[in-house]
């Protein structure tokens, strides 16, 4: 089968020391600080063969996410851009959904409470989660102490076939009320990016009120989906601050109430003014550029009349964030960090929220084939005048 697979050299940074999860030459938990010279590869591998609790499911969407982009992405001396979890060499993607083709006998459909049967359109969480460190015990699977991820650490979906335990399987086959052909899979294939949105302004937050204020910086395909969730739930006013005009067209149609542009408005003057100077309740920093984006959120809080803001950082970054602490504290305002998507339900309510409505397709902007997938990271890292790139596999 094709695979499209990232091939890195391991030459840590000066200074770099192996962390207690690290494993010498194949994975650390710190990509940006080892991996250097990324090569892209359309390669032929084998079909994985399913064990007793895992799914063989043939691929039939995978979106290409920005992690994918930044895993691809070399700085100027040659190291990759994502700072998370990695080994290589890897079969690329985690954004996907397809048709369950094979299963083992103890491969259990949530749906159903029965052994997978082919036919099933489902899936995945790419986060496989332990299930018995303390942190996976304590109902936070995302903070896995023994974590592994489809498509950064183990094999992803970018390729014909992939196998995945059923634990992190779910079927979509309520998708089919609303959706037909290709789109039941690409639909599908947003899950994932959608449930990582959701976790950052429902599940780490406690979500908000009907009748708050949220105000969503950036407008990739995390920040537009969060635009979606938090209109679904019943903000007043979603703001997006977007400078890409594409991007801001999006927005709208996800549901962005208006749309700032940090480039051309001063973004706390503005937030003031839509919201009668109260300011927002929850704030996402979806843009993955710190030093650029806090200090407007900053004042945006001191200047509120809204206490208790939230700001949930969901985009990650090899970067300090600059944050007055005295603001957050006379403000009471917080931050939380929002990593991964999985847990407290989160996959099965975005699956029933999109099959009842919450239309996300229009983030997918570009649909391509598995052997364009190589071209399209690297057209990414520079090229902002698309949203989400999908392969129909």
């Amino acid at each position: 089968m094709k695979a499209v697979v990232l091939s890195c050299d391991w030459q840590p940074r000066p200074g770099f020391k192996l962390g207690a999860k690290d494993i010498d030459g194949k994975l650390t938990y710190l990509g940006s600080k080892v991996w250097r010279n990324p090569r892209l590869q359309v390669v032929e591998k084998e079909v994985p063969k399913p064990g007793p609790t895992e799914v063989l499911i043939k691929v039939r969407a995978c979106g290409i996410c920005g992690s994918d982009v930044h895993m691809a992405q070399a700085d100027e001396e040659g190291y990759i851009f994502y700072p998370g979890l990695t080994a290589f060499p890897c079969t690329l993607g985690h954004e996907f959904s397809g048709v369950v083709v094979e299963a083992g006998k103890n491969a259990i459909n949530k749906r159903t409470r029965k052994p997978f049967e082919p036919g099933e359109a489902v899936c995945s969480e790419e986060m496989l989660w332990c299930g018995s460190c303390r942190p996976c015990a304590d109902g936070y699977p995302n903070q896995c102490e023994a974590l592994q991820e489809l498509g950064f650490s183990c094999d992803g979906a970018f390729a014909e076939y992939i196998t995945v335990d059923a634990r992190y399987v779910w079927s979509i086959e309520e998708l089919k009320e609303r959706y037909s052909g290709d789109d039941v899979f690409v639909a599908g294939a947003l899950v994932e990016p959608t449930s990582v949105a959701y976790t950052a302004v429902i599940d780490v937050t406690g979500g908000i009120r009907p009748g708050d204020n949220v105000v969503i910086c950036g407008g990739g395909p995390i920040g537009l989906a969060a635009v979606a969730i938090m209109k679904r739930a019943g903000a007043a006013k979603v703001i997006l601050s977007e400078p890409s005009q594409r991007r801001a067209e999006l927005g709208k149609k996800m549901g962005a109430d208006y749309v700032i542009n940090p480039a051309e408005q001063d973004f706390t003057e503005a937030v003031l003014e839509l919201t009668r100077g109260m300011g927002a309740n929850l704030y996402l920093e979806a843009t993955g550029l710190p030093a650029v984006v806090w200090p407007g959120i900053e004042q945006a809080i001191w200047e509120g009349k809204t206490i208790e803001a939230t700001v949930s950082i969901v985009a990650r970054a090899d970067a300090k964030i600059p944050v007055t602490g005295e603001v957050f504290q006379v403000r009471r305002a917080r931050i939380v960090g929002s990593q991964g998507h999985s847990g407290h339900g989160t996959f099965p309510r975005v699956i029933s929220s999109i099959a009842s409505g919450m239309d996300v397709l229009p983030l997918v902007t570009k649909r391509i084939t598995l052997d364009e997938v190589p071209e399209n990271i690297i057209r990414l890292q520079t090229d902002r005048s698309e949203c989400k790139i999908t392969a129909l596999i």
